[in-house]
């Protein structure tokens, strides 16, 4: 007789994972939204240091670390949450805050975790369509929202399809959400993002208590290895109750040193997003001339639909032309398995890998 899981685990959607961990050195890695560029040397050293005592459990406070973001954003420490990657708070927050009759609200395609949360918890997930500009619909987004919504998800700028909309926008739909209602504005591009000052949306937390604020140390600190995220929150109940729900030492030694570390090196950070918008005009350019008009990108991806010949099968012509970008050693995301069939994400990468990209995908379209 076979083992018998829970109804959760029979509704959880498989996470669309990239491949190719196992393939040779010189793929060109733009499906998962990495930086291509490798983390700092003082960072390095930090990690290096930590590792002679990696025979002690991690500080289960994350003090060093909580105290250097209080400082670098003027929130106060309890107010503070990490994360093994800010999906762990995420779903911790899914846990914290949602049951059977509870209701969840987010615009899809959005980023592939969402669908977890309502799927391991019971709670009913309410998605709301992108515009014709693939941006969030607050309106319909605040539409939705009744007595049993619990949790909203903004994700901004949005992942798959790279916009972003105005902080002046989610200001807006803030005050219009009902203070039940926890909001998680999902920022882990914000770095990226050139239409604010990626500080400005702090300013949210002292008027919205049920506001939160969730970033990461993976995409423009460059520690997807490692595994570190945070939140910065309204109100110090959000921190309670997401800790309260996962195991201890959630953060390992590690990432917390390279964490620390990364916060004092602000101009290197700025400089990496620098390059990022550089290469973000050159591959738009690159694909104008191919006659494709990706998504207005405020990330370091672009995003956008293929030019599928007619009477040709949308989904087959995506596997195609993705299976072809793999054979040439370039490894995109598929739109099909973020919500949107015929369309791809593709990461920025070095110059050299974006114009391979280019290339590439401008044989398989000839």
């Amino acid at each position: 007789m076979a083992i018998e899981f829970s109804a959760a685990v029979k509704r959880i959607p498989v996470y669309p994972a990239a491949g190719a961990y196992a393939l040779p050195e010189d793929v060109a890695l733009l499906a998962s939204n990495e930086s291509p560029e490798p983390p700092l040397e003082p960072v390095v050293a930090a990690v290096a240091a930590i590792l002679t005592g990696v025979n002690r459990y991690p500080d289960p406070t994350n003090a060093k670390l909580r105290g250097a973001l209080s400082d670098r954003y003027d929130v106060p420490v309890s107010r503070i949450a990490i994360g093994n990657g800010s999906c762990d708070i995420l779903l911790a927050a899914g846990e914290a805050l949602l049951e059977p009759g509870a209701e969840l609200v987010y615009a899809w395609p959005a980023f592939s975790v969402y669908p977890h949360l309502a799927a391991a918890t019971g709670a009913t997930d309410i998605r709301v369509p992108l515009n014709d500009a693939q941006e969030h619909d607050l309106d319909a987004m605040l539409a939705e929202i009744t007595a049993a919504t619990r949790l909203v998800l903004v994700c901004n700028p949005n992942n798959p399809t790279s916009t972003a909309i105005p902080l002046d926008d989610i200001a807006r739909f803030l005050d219009a959400v009902p203070k039940h209602v926890c909001v998680i504005l999902d920022e882990a591009y914000c770095e990226y993002n050139t239409l604010d000052d990626p500080d400005a949306s702090i300013d949210l937390l002292s008027k919205h208590p049920n506001l939160v604020l969730l970033r990461t140390f993976s995409k423009v600190y460059g520690l997807c290895g490692l595994r570190v995220g945070y939140a910065l929150c309204g109100s110090d109940t959000f921190v309670t109750a997401v800790n309260q729900v996962r195991q201890p030492f959630f953060c390992n030694a590690a990432a917390q040193a390279a964490a620390v570390e990364s916060l004092r090196h602000g101009d290197a950070v700025a400089a990496r997003v620098e390059r990022a918008v550089v290469a973000r005009i050159e591959l738009e350019d690159g694909l104008n001339d191919l006659g494709i008009a990706p998504a207005a990108s405020q990330a370091n991806f672009a995003w956008f639909d293929l030019p599928v010949p007619d009477g040709q099968d949308t989904t087959e012509f995506e596997r195609e032309i993705v299976t072809g970008l793999t054979e040439q050693g370039i490894l995109v995301r598929a739109g099909g398995a973020l919500g949107r069939p015929g369309a791809l994400r593709v990461t920025y990468g070095t110059p050299q890998q974006n114009q391979r990209f280019l290339a590439g995908l401008s044989s398989l379209l000839s």
